[in-house]
């Protein structure tokens, strides 16, 4: 009998995903994450988007302390980071590059989520006739 290798062992995580959906925003979470982030799929109206970006390094966007989800620094953060700023949500996951996605008049100031593609999502946000660029 062949021991596994680490590939074997690997635990494979499907990513959040952030699409648009008739007039909303969806971050569409695995039901590891939903668990992970005690927290649903997040929903906000396309109209509270004001802009989006990608980060290479998430880890260095978060703010707030956790509360409720989970996270292990610089593994994973599932879940809402609360401070002084209010509420943001995150899915984020070790070196993966994240989108953020800015809000205003929401339940969230901000969305920061590792996606397959984040360079793709924001540029299908940036380009959708419901998100007005900031200025």
């Amino acid at each position: 009998m062949v021991p596994p290798t680490r590939r074997d062992a690997a635990v494979v995580v499907r990513l959040a995903e952030i699409v648009v959906r008739d007039s909303e925003l969806v971050v569409q979470l695995s039901a590891l994450e939903k668990l992970g982030a005690l927290h649903a799929d997040v929903r906000v109206p396309l109209s509270h988007v004001v802009w989006a970006r990608v980060v290479e390094h998430p880890w260095s966007v978060l703010r707030g302390w956790r509360c409720p989800g989970t996270g292990i620094p610089g593994v994973i953060m599932l879940g809402t980071r609360r401070g002084s700023f209010g509420a943001d949500f995150a899915a984020v996951y070790k070196d993966r590059p994240a989108v953020v996605v800015e809000l205003r008049d929401a339940g969230f100031r901000r969305l920061i989520v590792c996606v397959e593609d984040p360079a793709a999502v924001v540029q299908s946000l940036q380009t959708h006739p419901a998100v007005e660029p900031p200025g």
